[in-house]
Parts: structure tokens; C-alpha cells; sequence
């Protein structure tokens, strides 16, 4: 299953490297907003697009960060346990991980779908919403993909 490793990887290397320009964007935005006020020509609808990058960066950023484990755990507790409950515990984490992005992303893929159908857009610039959230919703999936890949590092034992 060192495909699904390898496939798991890349994906949320390129959802990362797309999440890293959104904040490079939301950076350079803010600062030359700032810039321009001072001049009394601040960019319309900065606040709109400062938001959609967020979604973007947060949203993008997960399934990369769950792969290199660079969330907050804490296991000091679970540690005190025999190799078998650990490894139950950690696929059945995983499992409510998965359970959990994938009715996450189904359901940000039907809002996307209504908001298209609506032709929902953003109050000052026009711009549509469905584009983002059908961006998070596929995160979403390629965040379960990345637990299942943890899973069957757990089960092979190349996880801890």
C-alpha cells in the first residue's frame, strides 16, 4: 500500500503549495491595502478576497499537516498502553477522521452545487462561492484519503 502512501503525499503536497500562495496572496493584499489607504485608494473588496484565501489556506492545509503529524497530540496517556491498544486507538481515530471529512466534504460539494445552481456571489466584487467550497470539499476527500493511508501504516507498523 506504499502507492496509496506515495499518492496521499503528493496530493496534499500540491493542496499545500496551493494553500502557500493563498497566504502570499492574503499577505501582499493586506500590506499593499494598508499602503494605499494611506493614500486614500484602498483595494474594493479586500475583506472578500482576504476571506476566500483563508478558506483556502485552511482548508488546503490540513491533509498535509495530518500526514507530517504537525497537529497538536496529545498521547502521553494512550503511550501507557500495550502496541495492540494503540494501534486500536489509532485506527479508530482515524476512522472517526474519516467518517467525519467525508460527511465534511459531501456536504461542502452539495452546498457548492446549490450555491452554483443559485448562482450565489460575494456582495462587493460578484465573485461566486461555489469555487471554494468545492476546493475544501475535495480537500476534505484527499484528507480521508490521507487517513486511510495512516491506517495501513498503523496495521504495518511504520506509523509511530
Amino acid at each position: 500500500m506504499q502507492w496509496l502512501v506515495n499518492k496521499a503525499h503528493g496530493l496534499s503536497k500540491a493542496l499545500n503549495v496551493l494553500a502557500g500562495i493563498a497566504i502570499t496572496f492574503i499577505m501582499f493584499l493586506t500590506v499593499l491595502d494598508v499602503i494605499l489607504r494611506s493614500f486614500r485608494r484602498p483595494i474594493t473588496g479586500t475583506y472578500e478576497l482576504a476571506a476566500f484565501s483563508g478558506a483556502i489556506v485552511i482548508g488546503f492545509a490540513v491533509p498535509l499537516t495530518t500526514f507530517l503529524k504537525g497537529h497538536v497530540l496529545v498521547d502521553f496517556f494512550v503511550m501507557r498502553f500495550p502496541l495492540a491498544i494503540r494501534k486500536t486507538i489509532n485506527v479508530l481515530t482515524r476512522l472517526l477522521g474519516i467518517g467525519l471529512f467525508s460527511l465534511l466534504g459531501w456536504n461542502l460539494i452539495l452546498l457548492g452545487m446549490d450555491l452554483y445552481r443559485t448562482g450565489e456571489v460575494s456582495l462587493t466584487l460578484q465573485l461566486p462561492f461555489y469555487p471554494v467550497a468545492f476546493g475544501v470539499g475535495f480537500s476534505c476527500f484527499v484528507q480521508c484519503l490521507v487517513l486511510i493511508a495512516q491506517i495501513f501504516q498503523v496495521m504495518g507498523d511504520s506509523y509511530e
